[in-house]
């Protein structure tokens, strides 16, 4: 079951943080029923097979993602952290996690919502204590609120995916110059 989501941003606490797409204009919620939180969880990949959720899951994920996205705002800017979204990532943190298990087959991992959610938010702390904050970026789409880890050389990546917003950005410059060339060669 695809729901097209993304994962451009580095980090699964990144890419879990984005769900909320346009925040400052349209506001596209990702998570909308517990089918389309536990498909996440599983492209993603933070877990291979996952229990059924409830809305009382979903309203937990968004606490979570939201708590994520202000103290990685806050990170990003050089900002001191919100004392209420530490304490609801560390609490969704403190609870267990998804365990991986090892088969016959191979490695797999089964989780109940919970579990999945407390791995994201241990992601989150790692990365927002690690080495990558200073690598931290907003993608330059003005319409787009990813942030995304900046790897490339030079630091000089400006969207946080060539297919979801830098070919996009980059199109409508192009007509726009094509259509400004135009206008001048009307004159």
């Amino acid at each position: 079951m695809n729901l097209d989501h993304v994962f451009v941003c580095g980090s699964p606490a990144l890419d879990f943080a984005a769900t909320l797409r346009a925040r400052r204009s349209a506001r596209f919620e990702m998570f909308v029923t517990p089918e389309r939180l536990g498909a996440w969880y599983l492209e993603s990949g933070t877990v291979d097979a996952i229990t059924p959720g409830r809305d009382s899951d979903v309203r937990q994920a968004k606490a979570v993602r939201e708590a994520v996205y202000e103290l990685v705002t806050a990170c990003r800017l050089g900002e001191e952290f919100e004392d209420h979204a530490l304490a609801v990532v560390n609490d969704a943190a403190r609870k267990p996690s998804a365990t991986p298990q090892l088969t016959r087959t191979g490695r797999r991992t089964e989780a109940t919502p919970e579990q999945a959610l407390s791995t994201v938010a241990r992601l989150a702390v790692e990365l927002l204590s690690g080495p990558d904050v200073p690598l931290l970026k907003e993608c330059g789409n003005p319409e787009c609120t990813r942030v995304y880890i900046d790897r490339s050389h030079g630091m000089r990546r400006q969207w946080c995916g060539m297919d979801s917003c830098g070919n996009k950005i980059k199109a409508a410059a192009y007509r726009a110059r094509k259509k400004s060339a135009h206008a001048a060669s009307a004159r």
